[in-house]
C-alpha cells in the first residue's frame, strides 16, 4: 500500500469518527438543525422511503419520533478519485440501536457519502435501514 493510499485511508476514518458523532447528536438532540449535514440536493433513503434535497430531508426528520442512536461498528474508505473527478469523498458505514420515544431499541444500519465542501462535510448519499432479525422460516435454502 502506498503512503498516499494508507493517508487517505487514515484520513477516512478520522473524518468519519468526527463526521457521526456531529450526525448522530444532531439527530438526537438538534434535529432542526439535519439540513445542514446535506447537499442542497442530498438524497435520504430511509427504510424505503427516498427523500430528496435537503429541505424535504429537514421536514422527514423533524416528523421523526425522538431518538437516542448508540453506534457499534464504524469504517470508512475514501473514494477512488477517478469516481469522482477529484473531488475529496469517503464512504461511511455505521452499525448500531436506535431507541424511538419509549419503544423497544432496534438495530440499524446506515451508509453515508460524504463528500467536502469547502471546510465543512456535506451527505451527498444517506441510506439508513432498521434491522429486523430473520425468523426460523426466513433462514431455510
Amino acid at each position: 500500500m502506498t503512503q498516499i493510499v494508507k493517508s487517505k485511508i487514515d484520513q477516512a476514518c478520522r473524518v468519519a469518527e468526527e463526521f457521526t458523532k456531529l450526525y448522530y447528536e444532531t439527530s438526537d438532540k438538534r434535529r432542526h438543525l439535519m439540513s445542514k449535514l446535506y447537499l442542497d440536493s442530498g438524497l435520504l433513503a430511509w427504510n424505503g422511503n427516498g427523500i430528496n434535497g435537503n429541505e424535504r430531508i429537514q421536514k422527514f426528520f423533524i416528523d421523526l419520533p425522538t431518538s437516542d442512536h448508540i453506534i457499534n461498528t464504524l469504517d470508512a474508505q475514501p473514494v477512488l478519485d477517478s469516481a469522482v473527478n477529484g473531488q475529496l469523498t469517503f464512504m461511511i458505514q455505521v452499525s448500531g440501536t436506535v431507541r424511538y420515544q419509549d419503544r423497544v431499541p432496534k438495530s440499524f444500519q446506515q451508509n453515508f457519502i460524504i463528500t467536502a465542501q469547502g471546510d465543512k462535510w456535506k451527505i451527498v448519499s444517506d441510506c439508513f435501514r432498521l434491522q429486523e432479525p430473520l425468523t426460523n422460516n426466513d433462514t431455510k435454502s
